[in-house]
Formats: structure tokens, sequence, C-alpha cells
């Protein structure tokens, strides 16, 4: 069986998550052909086809799309039938050009299963799947649901009408979906993120801080909106009249004004002692800082689930987190970790003094259950028997 899969870029070494899909495909016999627009020359875990040009030099363009259009003389049959479907569909002449152009990295190969890894980039090519006698899957992601349609009102109707089986993160990120037209009957899997037990157990079993005053909180988080920042860093100026001493550490990177946004913060609120900005770090140096800290702290408007909240329990970390989207599936609130309610720096600041209050025991207590519940429903093995049955179960 050969599995298209389409995303932005090919995976870099430290986006396990593509990764680990694409070699747990491979382990059970899959052949696995990515399509993407950016090629990371260390790639090298399968067959990567990239999209045809449509920026640079002009007279390199014009020669890349006149060897397109050949190669798809070859492939005559599924050129017409994409185009009647396009034309039956109601699109004008020149979208069918533009569209027959952008996809034919994709109409000239032979796919059993064309799954596009991001919900958005379905959009503009809806109906190659059925052109090629192919299936066609798409994932949910964070970004895909809770953001893209707000700027983008009925932007996946031609997806609905087309996708035979929906891969979903979280189910928050489904029943969200539903409301923007997904058909219930149409099959769907939650295969959430999962973590690497051999990175993992690397790390596991760093102890917390008995001095209130050294008190070490993380977050890992892009410098986005959507992360809530200014929620956590309101958080650390309510802490540091009761805790002087404390140190948040942020690892996660952003646009230059975002930087800008969130360093001028800090120095308004005086936290220039407290806050340490440690921009993009690798996987590895990640998990060693998240596991040398104390408390993990998610402030997010929404998440669709989220990897380092998973990988924080994974690593026994006293997860605080908000009490929204995929992480309320993420996180058992009270055995694994807590849930406060979002936009709250008061009560943020007051759940974590209650954390750093609690006994020993009770602290290893919960950072158990996260160990114990990450290893039983949240590895990689699981992960990729959960793909394998995706392509392979009939709904």
């Amino acid at each position: 069986m050969t599995i298209g899969l389409v995303i932005p870029s090919t995976p870099s070494y430290s986006e396990t998550f593509f990764n680990s899909k694409i070699k747990g495909l491979q382990g059970h016999g899959f052949k696995v052909v990515v399509f993407t627009q950016t090629v990371n020359p260390n790639f090298n875990l399968c067959e990567v086809v990239r999209s045809p040009k449509v920026k640079g030099n002009k007279l390199l363009v014009l020669v890349h799309t006149v060897n397109v259009f050949f190669k798809l003389l070859l492939h005559l049959k599924r050129v017409i039938r994409y185009y009647r479907l396009l034309k039956d569909n109601g699109f004008s002449l020149k979208t069918i050009i533009k569209r027959i152009y952008l996809n034919s990295h994709i109409l000239i190969n032979d796919l059993d299963w064309l799954h596009f890894g991001f919900a958005t980039q379905a959009i503009g090519s809806e109906y190659v799947a059925k052109a090629i006698g192919a299936k066609m899957a798409i994932s949910f992601r964070g970004f895909d649901i809770n953001v893209y349609p707000l700027k983008h009102p009925n932007c996946y109707l031609n997806v609905w009408k087309n996708v035979d089986k929906v891969h979903s993160i979280s189910r928050y990120l489904v029943e969200e979906a539903y409301n923007i037209g997904l058909e219930k009957l149409v099959p769907v899997s939650i295969i959430t993120p999962a973590v690497d037990e051999r990175i993992i157990n690397k790390f596991v079993g760093n102890q917390y801080s008995k001095d209130y005053g050294s008190l070490s909180i993380c977050t890992v988080a892009r410098l986005h909106w959507i992360k809530d920042l200014t929620t956590a860093l309101e958080t650390i100026k309510i802490l540091k009249n009761t805790l002087p001493h404390v140190v948040y550490h942020i690892i996660g990177d952003g646009h230059t004004k975002e930087r800008e946004r969130y360093l001028f913060m800090v120095n308004q609120l005086a936290l220039e002692e407290n806050v340490i900005f440690h921009w993009k770090l690798s996987h590895n140096d990640t998990l060693e800082l998240v596991s040398r800290s104390d408390i993990y702290l998610q402030t997010s408007l929404n998440e669709g689930f989220c990897n380092a909240v998973l990988e924080a329990q994974a690593l026994g970390r006293l997860c605080i987190v908000s009490d929204v989207g995929g992480l309320k599936e993420n996180l058992v609130n009270g055995k694994t970790g807590w849930l406060v309610k979002s936009q709250q720096p008061q009560l943020f600041a007051k759940k974590i003094v209650e954390v750093i209050e609690l006994s020993e025991k009770d602290k290893k207590t919960i950072s158990q259950n996260a160990i114990n519940r990450v290893q039983k429903n949240f590895l990689l093995s699981r992960q990729n028997s959960k793909f394998v049955q995706f392509y392979t179960t009939q709904e």
C-alpha cells in the first residue's frame, strides 16, 4: 500500500510526529511518498516529490511549467478526469488550469491514500484523490480548526464533500469540525500525539526544588497570541510578590515583533531577573530544561492537544494548564496535573502556590500518575499501530 503524505515541508530531525509516523508505516510494509513545497536536504526517510515552481526566475519557471505539462500528457486520462470533476463542480477554466498545474506532482503518482497532514493543505486539492483513484484523508490540528476558519468562513466546503476519513489529535477538534460542516457520517480516528520513551526516559527522575525561593517554572510555546504568554508573565509578576527569586523559562521563538512585544512586557513588569527567553532549542535541550523545572505552565487560549504538555507529564513534571480545547483530554485534572480557567493570572498564581505547598508524597503521586498515564496511552508504538489501522480498517 502506498501512502501519499502532503505536508508543507519535509520534517526536521526534531519534528518527531511525522518522522515517527513515516518510520512506523514503513516498518509495517507501507510505502510512503511525501509531497511538499520545501525540502530539507537532510531528510532521507522516504521518497520526496516537490510541488511545481510558482515563483523565482521567470525563464526557469517557464521551463519548469513546460516540463510539467509534458509529464501530464503521459497521464492524460487522469488529467481529463480531474478537469471534469472541477468543471462539474463549477470551477472556471482559469482556475482548473491553475489547479492542474499546482497539483501536477500528485496527479502523476499512483497512490492508495492521499493524506493531507494539515486540513488547510487540502484546500485547492480537494478533488485530486478522486482523479487518481485514491482515498482522501485529512488531519486536524489546532490551527486547522481553531484559527483558519475564523478568517476564512466555509473554507472546507469542498474538503468535506471529498474526504473519506479524518484523523484528529483530539475529540475536541472533531466536535468543532462538526460545527463548521463536517458530516458525522465521515469516519474519524482520534490518534493523539505520542512520546518516544527511548528519548523521554533519559530525562525522567529529576527531583523538585525544596526551596521555594528557587522555584523553576517552564513553558514551551512559540511566540504567538494563541499561547497567551501575556497571562503567563502576569502570573509570574503575581508570584514574585511572595517568591522574589522565581525563575520562568520560556522555550520557543516567533517573529521579531512578537519577540519585542514580550521583551517589552518583561521590562514593564520588572521581571528581567525572573524571566529567561531561550528562544528555539533542540528537542533534547528542551526536554533537559523541562525535566529540571518544578512546574510546567501552559496558559494557552486554546490547544488542539499540545505535545509539550504531554511530554512534560511523561517527564513527571507538575503541570498547570488552561482548561481549554484538547488540553482537557491531554491532562486529567487533579490526577495527572491541574486545569485552570484561561486568561486568569490570579488563578494560575494561586494554583501554583497550592501545588508547591503540597507534601512531597502528594507531588510524587501526581508525578507518577502522569508518567503512568502517558506510558499506558501515549507511546509511539501505540500511535504507529493506530495509523496502520487507520489505513487498513474498512469503515
